[in-house]
């Protein structure tokens, strides 16, 4: 139990700081182009990672991350064009849609059952996501309908990584990752550029731009993304989803700190829902491991 508690603890730290990163994220974005920026933040990424596995490297291994990469890459490129037409509390609220779409991807993909009580705490969730929402009073921009395409394929992530990082070594399969979303972004970006698209350009990045970069690709990104696979070798994808999906709270709380973004009482029995459901979710597989019908009979 200790054991558990500690991988949530890492991943909830995380956790916090993809939250933070929204904002970070807005910022940059309205300096430098969207896939610029994240083609070279997942570039940086990987190059950050490459000296921790160039020793543990297999074909195998980096063949399943760059494909799990690829969903990674679009599921930011998504989000952070919808973050670009909306503010950084809003797309970091609707990101946390993704709960529901990694246990459904589990079940079409894989078959894997989830109990009722996780379905309960899920449920719970978005209703707690609903009253962030829609007691903001921002209200819902066009940029958060490309954002709920984007936490589609965040559930997506959660729910492949469930199925394939306990069959690799997780240094590896997170460089894997960045090196598929990197190659994805930057053939993107390469093909927006020979179009002309003037949000494609090629110019180097202001020192604000830069020091955004270096946030995201290393804490967000390289160390992110190394955590996020190394507790999921130990945790199921919905014990995943459940504490990621705080990931709006942070977002929320940022934004109110750092971008004057305000929470309505509505707004903050959500996250007060939203917590309450993680706990639930968290503290189920102790107390049903030591219900007496479970208990090892001698």
């Amino acid at each position: 139990m200790i054991r558990r508690l500690a991988l949530s603890a890492l991943l909830l730290g995380v956790v916090a700081v993809w939250g933070w990163t929204f904002v970070v994220v807005k910022d940059a974005v309205a300096l430098y182009g969207v896939v610029p920026f994240l083609a070279v933040r997942f570039l940086i990424g990987a190059a950050c990672l490459a000296p921790f596995c160039a020793h543990r490297l297999n074909l195998r291994t980096l063949r399943c991350g760059g494909l799990i990469g690829m969903a990674v890459g679009a599921a930011f490129l998504l989000q952070t064009l919808g973050l670009e037409r909306s503010t950084a509390t809003n797309t970091g609220l609707v990101t946390g849609l993704f709960v529901v779409a990694a246990p459904v991807a589990n079940r079409l993909l894989f078959g894997v059952r989830t109990r009722w009580v996780l379905w309960a705490a899920i449920g719970a969730s978005l209703v707690g996501l609903g009253m962030l929402t829609g007691g903001a009073p921002q209200g819902i921009a066009s940029g958060d309908y490309i954002t709920v395409c984007g936490a589609v394929l965040f559930g997506l992530h959660v729910a492949l990584l469930d199925r394939y990082s306990k069959h690799h070594h997780a240094t590896v399969l997170a460089f894997g990752q960045l090196l598929g979303a990197a190659m994805l972004l930057g053939g993107f970006w390469l093909l927006l550029a020979a179009a002309g698209s003037p949000a494609a350009r090629f110019e180097w990045p202001s020192p604000a731009v830069w020091r955004a970069l270096l946030i995201t690709a290393v804490l967000a990104t390289a160390v992110a993304f190394f955590v996020q696979t190394f507790v999921q070798k130990r945790l199921s994808a919905v014990e995943t989803a459940m504490i990621i999906v705080l990931e709006p709270i942070f977002a929320a709380a940022f934004g109110y700190l750092l971008h004057g973004d305000r929470l309505t009482a509505v707004q903050l029995l959500g996250a007060v829902l939203m917590v309450a459901a993680v706990v639930v979710a968290e503290l189920y597989p102790l107390l049903r491991k030591n219900s007496p019908r479970h208990t090892p009979q001698g």
